[in-house]
């Protein structure tokens, strides 16, 4: 069987966002795996307008080809207002089949880890018939990141990556099955 492919999907788009630090870390600890093909997914990268606002066919028909070609996925969540970014819910809306039947972890930061978060999109993701699954690095703004800009994980995450890595790969690899 061919090597399943996950996308390391940045939830947010704003200067000076930090979740290029954190999607690249992720992809350096996937990568030593060499179970699967990693790569990152920049939402910023498909000029995604707020979906029913204009005609975004072409942006739209770019994002979903991306997700197509994806097996599973990594999700790098910032908690903004106890909630998921306004971006990563819009790019969530922008596909729906593309999404249907694979699998997902979540890496969330924030002043709480970004647990909730994580939690609202958890329950995003099931309506998008997205298995989500339950080991979940969570991160603290104030203990893995230097002045909030910097980040510098605790190596005891790097226990929870892995064990998210292996069920996003078992549980990606059962619902290709299904697709």
């Amino acid at each position: 069987m061919s090597k399943l492919n996950i996308g390391i999907i940045l939830g947010s788009t704003r200067q000076g966002r930090v979740s290029p630090q954190v999607g690249e870390w992720v992809k350096s600890v996937a990568d030593k795996r060499g179970d699967a093909n990693y790569e990152i997914v920049d939402i910023a990268e498909y000029k995604l307008p707020f979906f029913g606002e204009e005609d975004a066919s072409a942006q739209a028909a770019a994002w979903n080809e991306k997700l197509n070609s994806l097996d599973g996925f990594v999700f790098i969540v910032q908690e903004y207002n106890h909630s998921i970014t306004g971006v990563l819910k819009n790019a969530l809306d922008f596909a729906r089949e593309a999404w249907n039947n694979k699998a997902a972890g979540i890496v969330s930061y924030g002043s709480v880890g970004g647990a909730r978060a994580a939690e609202h999109l958890r329950g995003i993701l099931g309506e998008l018939s997205v298995a989500d699954v339950r080991v979940h690095p969570a991160l603290s703004l104030f203990t893995d990141f230097e002045n909030g800009s910097v980040f510098k994980p605790a190596d005891l995450h790097l226990t929870n990556v892995n064990g998210m890595l292996d069920q996003v790969l078992a549980w990606s690899g059962a619902l290709k099955v299904l697709r």
